[in-house]
C-alpha cells in the first residue's frame, strides 16, 4: 500500500521544520535586512549549489534554565550548519544568525559548530564558517567561554589539514575573533562588519580613545592596516561570490591535489608585450600584476591581501589547467622592498600554500630589506626571517623568475636556488648582486676614484661612471649566478610562461620532505 503521508507524527515535522525557518521571527528578520545585511539562510543559499545544502541539528535548543530563558526558546539556537557543494565539491559549514539573541555562542550553538568541524576533519573536506555574532551568550557565563575554547581547540586542529574560510558579515569581537583568526582566509564585508577585542566604550573608559567600531577594526581597518582581513566586498552576496571564487582553487584537504581545469590558452603563448614592460632604467616603477596576468591561464589572477602590504603581491592563478600560488615584489610600491608587513604577508601565503600541495612560482624584482630604526625596532630581522623560513621549509615545487633586481640577502629569501629552489630563471636585463651598482663600485674602487681627481669634479665622475660600467659588465647580468648554476636559465621576457609551464610539469611529481621533527621553530 502507498503512503498518504496523513500522520499526526508527520504533521509535527512540517510544523517543527517551518518554526525552524523562521529565526528570530520576522521583525528580527526585517531588522537584519535594513541593516543592508542578510539573514544566515539567504547567505547559505547565495554561497551553496542550488538544493544541496543539508542541514544538521535543525532541532537544536540551548540549555540554560536561568535569567528566564527556559521560556526563549529557538530551533536551531541562532546558528544554522550542514553540509553542502560549492561547483560540486563538498563543504561543511555554519552560518551564525544574528536574529537570535543576536547569533551568541551558547554551549548547544558551539556544540553544532563543533560537531561540523569534526566531520570537515573526518571527511578530508573545507570548513567555511558565516559570521554575524554578538559574542559569548553572557546568561550562560564560563559555559559560553568554554564553547569558543572548543572551537579555537579545532580550527587548530583543522590548521594545514582543511581549508578554513572565515566570512565576517557583521560584528566579531572579544574572543570571538580568534576562531577566524586560526583560520586561512578572513574575508570582511565592507560597512555592516567589524572585528575587535575590545569595543568602543571599553577603548574609550580605558584609553580615553573615542572611536567607532568601523575605525576600530572595520573591513578597511583590517584589510589596508593590520592585514587581518585577506579579502573584502561591499555587501554580503559579493562576500560570498569571492569566498566560492577562492575555493575554486584551493584542495579539499591537505592529502589532495588542488583542483586542476582545462583551458583553452596555448601552454605554448608567448608574451611579446612582456618584452618592453621592464623599464631600461633600474629605478623606475612597472607593475608587476601586469607580468603576472600576461604570463597566466586567461589573465586571472585570483589576489588576496590586496590592499595590505602592497610592494608584495601574493594570490592564485593557473598555468596550462594547473593551480599555483603566485608571489611577487610590486616594484609600483616602496620599489618593491620587502619590509615587516610584506615579510609576515608573504610567509603567511607560502606556507598556506605549502601545506595544500600548491605550487609556488615568485616573481622576484627586489632591491632588498627596508632600511630604517622603524623597521629595526620593530622586528624586521625576526619577520623577514618568516618569510625566509617559509620558503626554506616549503617542499611544494618552486619556481622563480628574476625579472629585474635580486640584491643581497633578498636575493636569498625570495625562492633562490640555495633555499631548494626546483627551477630558477632570469630574464637578460636580471641584476644579481650583493647591492646597487654605485654603491658597490664606490666601496670596491674607492681608491681609483678618490686618485682620480676632486670628488664631484668631472675627471673624478669620468672615472666613477666608468668603473660602475666595469662592475655592472662583471657582476651585475644574470650571467655570472648562471655560470654556477644559481640560475637553471636565462630567458626572454616573452618566453615566460612556456617556460613556466615546461618546468611546472617536470617538477609536478617532487616529492621532498623534511627531517623528522614535531614541528620547528619558526620565529614568530
Amino acid at each position: 500500500m502507498s503512503g498518504t503521508g496523513e500522520h499526526p507524527a508527520f504533521d509535527r515535522l512540517r510544523e517543527e521544520r517551518a518554526r525552524s525557518l523562521e529565526g528570530g521571527g520576522q521583525d528580527r528578520i526585517q531588522k537584519q535586512h535594513e541593516k543592508g545585511k542578510l539573514t544566515a539562510r539567504e547567505r547559505v543559499e547565495l554561497l551553496v549549489d542550488p538544493e544541496s545544502f543539508r542541514e544538521i541539528d535543525r532541532f537544536v535548543t540551548h540549555r540554560c534554565r536561568d535569567f528566564d530563558m527556559e521560556d526563549k526558546q529557538f530551533l536551531g539556537d541562532g546558528v544554522v550548519t550542514g553540509s553542502a557543494t560549492v561547483d560540486g565539491r563538498q563543504i561543511l559549514l555554519f552560518s551564525q544568525d544574528f536574529t537570535v539573541f543576536g547569533g551568541s555562542l551558547s554551549e548547544s550553538n558551539a556544540a553544532k559548530i563543533c560537531k561540523v568541524m569534526d566531520q570537515a576533519m573526518k571527511l578530508g573536506v573545507p570548513i567555511v564558517g558565516l559570521n554575524d555574532s554578538g559574542g559569548a551568550r553572557i546568561q550562560e557565563g564560563v559555559v559560553s567561554l568554554g564553547g569558543y575554547a572548543d572551537i579555537f581547540l579545532r580550527n587548530t586542529l583543522a590548521s594545514g589539514v582543511v581549508p578554513q574560510i572565515s566570512a565576517i558579515l557583521g560584528p566579531c569581537a572579544g574572543g570571538a575573533v580568534y576562531s577566524p583568526a586560526i583560520t586561512d582566509f578572513i574575508l570582511m564585508v565592507e560597512g555592516t562588519s567589524y572585528m575587535h577585542i575590545t569595543g568602543p566604550d571599553v577603548v574609550k573608559t580605558v584609553t580615553h580613545e573615542e572611536v567607532t567600531s568601523e575605525d576600530l577594526g572595520g573591513a578597511r581597518v583590517h584589510s589596508e592596516v593590520s592585514g587581518v582581513a585577506h579579502l573584502t566586498a561591499p555587501d554580503d552576496a559579493g562576500c560570498l561570490t569571492l569566498v566560492r571564487r577562492l575555493l575554486s582553487f584551493l584542495p579539499q584537504n591537505n592529502l589532495d591535489g588542488p583542483p586542476d581545469r582545462a583551458t583553452r590558452d596555448d601552454p605554448a603563448r608567448l608574451c611579446p608585450e612582456l618584452d618592453d614592460l621592464v623599464p631600461h632604467e633600474s629605478n623606475q616603477p612597472y607593475d608587476m600584476k601586469s607580468v603576472v596576468t600576461s604570463i597566466v591561464d586567461e589573465g586571472e589572477f585570483f589576489e588576496v591581501h590586496e590592499r595590505f602590504a602592497r610592494n608584495l603581491i601574493v594570490g592564485f592563478a593557473r598555468l596550462d589547467g594547473m593551480v599555483v600560488g603566485i608571489v611577487g615584489n610590486q616594484p609600483q610600491f616602496l620599489a618593491g622592498v620587502l619590509d615587516i608587513d610584506a615579510s609576515i604577508k608573504g610567509a603567511r601565503f607560502i606556507r598556506f600554500c605549502d601545506a595544500f600541495h600548491i605550487p609556488l612560482v615568485t616573481f622576484e624584482d627586489v632591491p632588498g630589506f627596508l632600511p630604517g630604526t622603524k623597521q629595526e625596532h620593530g622586528g624586521i630581522i625576526l619577520h623577514g626571517a618568516k618569510l625566509l623560513y617559509a620558503y626554506c621549509e616549503a617542499t611544494v615545487p618552486k619556481l622563480t623568475v628574476i625579472t629585474r633586481k635580486a640584491y643581497g640577502g633578498a636575493y636569498d629569501v625570495m625562492s633562490s636556488k640555495h633555499i631548494r629552489g626546483d627551477v630558477n630563471l632570469a630574464w637578460p636585463q636580471a641584476e644579481i648582486a650583493v647591492m646597487g651598482a654605485e654603491g658597490a663600485a664606490k666601496i670596491i674602487f674607492r681608491r681609483e676614484i678618490l686618485e682620480a681627481g676632486k670628488p664631484g669634479s668631472p675627471e673624478a665622475l669620468a672615472v666613477e661612471r666608468d668603473l660602475i660600467a666595469r662592475y655592472k659588465e662583471r657582476f651585475y647580468s644574470p650571467y655570472a649566478a648562471a655560470a654556477r648554476g644559481y640560475i637553471d636559465d636565462v630567458i626572454e621576457p616573452r618566453e615566460t610562461r612556456r617556460e613556466l609551464i615546461r618546468a611546472l610539469r617536470l617538477v609536478k611529481t617532487k616529492n621532498d620532505r623534511n627531517p623528522p621533527k614535531r614541528h620547528g621553530n619558526i620565529p614568530l
